[in-house]
């Protein structure tokens, strides 16, 4: 991970129109990449983090986007704690899109939030900046009050000078910081200190979600807005070939009909008219160039594919010499269905067009590339695209199309009705799940080589799915050799002391439906192949699973701890207790890097008769350096496990000729609150910088339940979602 030094603190600018301070910082290190090309908005100059009010509010401005995952309090939490401010007076605002001020430092000079960095990236730079605002409040009362700046104490939002009893809140001495000048250096604090940091507190954001004052997009009312629904084709590739709206148009409140490259757009009223009206429209698709092959019939080419070698992703060692005349060998493979990102709050936004700028409100989660996207359809620079960021009701990845979808087609129905009034679009479910963007479907062929005792002297590992990364801006930096990064990772980066190892990755491009990001991205796959078939190593070595990776990991004491703390929490070793008559119960183990986190999960499961599985357990360590807030870790780890059982248990998007075949929840179901685990997480104290944890929890929960259920039934998992039909008795 790339380490962010600031150096130098600069340019500052005040509130107009009333007392306060706002405080920028620039990140000389970023003006290098500020010059890549094609980052149309990557320059060298200010950000802005902090502001405070004379109504003495702390407001901390966030670059990223709050989804749900508790961005906004961490970063907060970040800030506050060098300006020694009291967390009751801090609010968080969505900072305005602007690469050259808001770039996530970890993904090059864009702004965008993804990929479990937002701590990551911000550790150091939040912290300058609450500092650099202390130093500039300590200079402002020192010479107010004629005294030496270290003889000055800030505590909880105030300053206070103990000799002369003087002190000042953060308001009071706003203006007249403001005015002072932006240290070039600031010293952060020991983690000695730390009062905000390591500890737990409140969520920035609960307070208004639960009370429902937080701002979504489909909160947003504009003067004379109109509601768009769009009908897509039901095949990926297919186009509009006529259209009769005469029913439509006679519909209360339908306003308009027009066709877009994505389909024909009914705009009405209010969101209900608009939908009631596609209903009503008859459309004539020409899908004489969609994509019409079936789920069956795209895993079935993937594993002809795989007989075949592929591109190679790692080679150690001599592979082909381990399994010339090994003592064992052991094979298995593994299917990945399509995932939907299935978030609560289905895909929307607003926007409006004027003549010379376009605004846009979104749970904005790629400020700069749809930024770019948006200007280069309407014509516009980027910086007349303004992005206001808004609360997202989850997205696991899904707002963040290099494609900008959904955002691009509003911008062509803006365009289509020449502006006239502001149009928000909103996606029905269905549209979503039916003609969105999905995790894609993998196979995984895998071989193990034993020698006479039982050693693991050999490893082949060979994935075929599409690339989520081909076509994108970030296949430059990502695609190396034809070698998608994150289809292979979990795989090409195992940590496991295996002598001879083999990865291989066949990456097809004939397959026309969309892919995306979903929440782990590659190790949302790998990290099952590879920690459910070394448990059937371990099996056929005669080995404990918990002593086998321990022993394939003596070299990587971060594992070996995560490892450790699982296993003890969980009591690894002793009896599960015994089910009701019929039942088998099983304990299993995973262990998974993704995201520079290391998270261990133990997964106890009963398992029925007639093959139905409970998940009755999850024990769970997890390494992510600096715990920021301890409760949120905790959080997001517990949420992760939830999603992951739901693709676990229920997840499958299927395509038969070419066709999506599920519409929403009830075909695709997410996980029901009783099939939830007693979940309990556990944190490796650590005072590394922070890693991300947004993402983390969700590799390690398949393969730890796959084990469990070989434990307790003798049965292995090699496809997703697990079937009761596979594990009956």
């Amino acid at each position: 991970m790339r380490e962010m030094n600031i150096e130098n603190l600069s340019r500052r600018r005040f509130l107009q129109g009333g007392a306060g301070l706002t405080l920028g910082f620039c990140l000389p290190s970023l003006v290098a990449a500020a010059t890549a090309e094609k980052m149309p908005v990557a320059t060298f100059e200010a950000n802005a983090f902090l502001r405070i009010g004379s109504d003495n509010t702390v407001t901390v401005l966030s670059k990223h986007l709050e989804m749900g995952q508790g961005t906004y309090t961490g970063l907060a939490t970040l800030l506050a704690e060098e300006l020694d401010a009291d967390w009751a007076q801090v609010r968080v605002e969505g900072a305005p899109a602007d690469a050259r001020r808001y770039n996530n430092l970890l993904m090059g000079p864009i702004q965008g939030t993804g990929g479990s960095t937002a701590m990551a990236n911000s550790w150091q730079q939040m912290r300058q900046a609450g500092a650099a605002g202390r130093a500039m409040l300590v200079a402002a009362a020192a010479r107010q009050w004629q005294v030496a700046a270290d003889e000055i104490v800030v505590e909880a939002g105030k300053l206070t000078h103990p000799a002369s009893k003087r002190s000042a809140t953060f308001g009071q001495l706003a203006e007249a910081a403001a005015k002072e000048a932006v240290p070039s250096e600031v010293k952060l604090k020991d983690p000695k200190d730390f009062k905000l940091i390591g500890k737990t507190a409140k969520r920035r954001d609960s307070a208004d979600k639960t009370n429902g004052t937080a701002k979504f997009t489909q909160d947003v009312q504009l003067p004379g807005m109109l509601v768009a629904v769009v009908a897509h084709p039901p095949q990926f590739g297919a186009t509009v070939k006529a259209f009769d709206a005469s029913k439509t148009r006679a519909i209360k409140g339908v306003v308009d009909v027009v066709q877009i490259p994505q389909g024909v757009a009914v705009l009405a009223k209010d969101t209900w008219s608009a939908k009631l009206g596609r209903d009503a429209l008859l459309v004539t698709w020409d899908d004489s160039a969609a994509f019409k092959l079936g789920s069956d019939e795209i895993l079935a080419r993937y594993k002809e594919l795989a007989r075949t070698p592929g591109l190679v992703a790692r080679k150690e060692g001599d592979a082909a010499a381990a399994f010339a005349a090994p003592a064992k060998v052991v094979r298995a493979s593994y299917d990945f269905p399509y995932l939907a990102h299935a978030a609560m709050e289905p895909m929307n936004c607003v926007i409006q067009l004027k003549p010379d700028a376009c605004e846009v409100w979104n749970g904005e989660q790629f400020q700069t590339v749809d930024q770019g996207n948006i200007a280069h359809l309407l014509g516009l620079k980027p910086e007349q695209v303004k992005l206001n960021m808004l609360y997202a009701g989850g997205s696991f990845g899904r707002r963040a199309s290099t494609h900008s979808d959904y955002l691009l087609e509003a911008a062509h129905i803006v365009k289509a009705i020449n502006g006239r009034a502001p149009v928000k679009l909103v996606w029905l479910r269905e549209d979503d799940m039916r003609g969105g963007y999905y995790r894609p479907l993998f196979h995984h062929a895998l071989e193990a080589a034993l020698d006479g005792s039982g050693k693991l002297v050999g490893w082949k590992h060979r994935l075929v799915g599409q690339s989520i990364i081909a076509g994108s801006p970030f296949a430059g930096m990502m695609i190396k050799d034809g070698i998608d990064a994150v289809s292979v990772e979990g795989a090409a980066n195992l940590p496991y002391a295996i002598p001879n190892l083999l990865v291989d990755l066949h990456t097809p491009t004939d397959i026309g439906v969309p892919v995306l990001w979903w929440r782990s991205v590659g190790s949302s796959h790998t990290a099952f192949s590879t920690e459910a078939f070394l448990d059937e190593v371990a099996a056929a070595a005669g080995k404990d699973p918990l002593a086998l990776r321990q022993e394939l990991l003596a070299a990587h004491p971060r594992y070996l701890a995560v490892l450790k703390l699982a296993a003890d929490k969980a009591g690894w070793g002793t009896k599960l207790k015994a089910g009701k008559a019929g039942e088998r119960r099983g304990r299993g183990i995973a262990i998974h890097e993704s995201f520079h986190s290391i998270v261990a999960q133990v997964a106890e499961v009963t398992v029925a008769k007639d093959g139905s599985l409970k998940v009755d357990r999850v024990v769970c360590a997890v390494d992510c350096g600096t715990a920021i807030n301890p409760d949120n870790i905790r959080s997001q780890v517990e949420g992760g496990i939830g999603f992951a059982l739901s693709a676990v248990l229920h997840g499958e998007i299927t395509l038969k000729e070419g066709r999506v075949e599920q519409g929403n929840f009830d075909g695709y179901a997410p996980l029901r609150i009783n099939e939830m685990p007693r979940v309990e997480v556990h944190i490796v104290p650590s005072a590394a910088p922070p890693t991300g944890i947004g993402e983390p929890g969700v590799p390690p929960v398949a393969p730890a339940i796959a084990n469990a259920i070989a434990a307790a039934t003798g049965k292995r998992v090699h496809r997703l979602p697990i079937r009761p039909a596979d594990l009956l008795a």
